[in-house]
């Protein structure tokens, strides 16, 4: 059985654990990340990392909704964890697809890092959104940036960027664009942060839904594997994303939608969760507020959504759906 620690009798517990992992440098500094925690957590035990391409990181051409979403950074890694080939993936949590495979489950969440954007730009002076000089080219491929930066700016020319954090830094720094969005907790984790003088606040640039924070999926049945991952888990953060994952089921949220969501405890017990959904042009854009006791976070994520959804209209989410 495993313990409140995440311990089982040493008959139980496994000697070798294989860590699924996408291979650009975020996806493999995260991975490297619970691997050393793993290892401290359960001496003896040897986590190995094993790298899998998805077809995210294959096709870079085209914006992820055309080609399958979001799930397509995670759609082989998941393919191997039924196998059986490969016992847990590391996912960056904004990068999971709101229903996971039959079978898979995510049952721990490490601690979030400050989830907020930064503001990248080849002009020093250019410290937010409304400094961007007049018919900017920013480069993305989040709809969600794309929408919240045309709400502020609906005269900047917003263009395809894909690619790993370093190829995204390469083609602002060769003058491709004026200026891009990173997730500042991307660029810590990759000791990049001397780079993101420019964060953007909530009100500027909410963030995506489980954004900064890391995820650790295995399969459902595979208790010994869960009891590992039980001491790694981050109650508080687990709880966060539960409100802002429930919203984003609530509203069918997939990367033709741009939803940004950000849920916050108190420490006293309640949960706050602000929430926003915006058209793809940034006109119109609609925002909740919603707070409540933090046991009762998936229904507040459930509650957030049904009211954007009441406040935009079955139209406005129709459009979506057909963008």
């Amino acid at each position: 059985m495993c313990s409140k620690h995440g311990t089982m009798s040493t008959t139980q517990t496994p000697t070798r654990l294989v860590i699924g992992t996408r291979g650009s440098p975020l996806a493999l500094a995260q991975a490297g990340m619970v691997r050393d925690l793993l290892a401290a957590a359960h001496p003896g035990l040897a986590p190995v990392l094993t790298v899998i391409k998805t077809s995210g990181d294959r096709f870079l051409d085209r914006p992820l909704a055309e080609i399958g979403g979001k799930g397509l950074f995670t759609k082989e890694i998941e393919e191997e964890m039924l196998a059986g080939r490969v016992d847990i993936a590391v996912h960056s949590m904004k990068d999971v697809a709101t229903v996971l495979p039959p079978g898979l489950i995510i049952p721990c969440i490490l601690p979030r890092e400050e989830p907020w954007d930064v503001l990248l730009s080849r002009d020093p002076q250019v410290r937010e959104i409304k400094d961007l000089p007049d018919g900017a080219v920013v480069g993305t491929a989040s709809l969600r940036r794309r929408a919240q930066v045309l709400a502020r700016r609906p005269d900047v020319r917003v263009v395809l960027l894909r690619g790993n954090v370093g190829t995204r830094m390469a083609k602002l720094d060769a003058g491709e664009m004026d200026a891009t969005f990173l997730a500042l907790a991307g660029l810590r984790r990759l000791g990049l942060a001397d780079a993101a003088f420019n964060v953007l606040g909530e009100e500027e640039m909410l963030p995506a839904v489980a954004q900064g924070a890391i995820g650790i999926e295995c399969r459902a049945g595979d208790a010994a594997t869960q009891c590992l991952l039980a001491p790694l888990n981050h109650e508080e953060t687990a709880t966060a994303i539960a409100a802002e994952r429930a919203l984003l089921a609530a509203l069918e949220g997939s990367c033709r939608m741009p939803i940004a969501a950000l849920a916050r405890l108190d420490g006293d017990g309640d949960l706050a969760l602000h929430a926003r959904v915006v058209a793809p042009d940034g006109s119109p854009s609609f925002e909740t507020r919603l707070t409540g006791p933090e046991d009762e976070a998936e229904r507040i994520g459930r509650d957030a959504g049904a009211d954007l959804r009441d406040q935009a209209g079955p139209a406005f989410f129709a459009a979506l759906g057909d963008a």
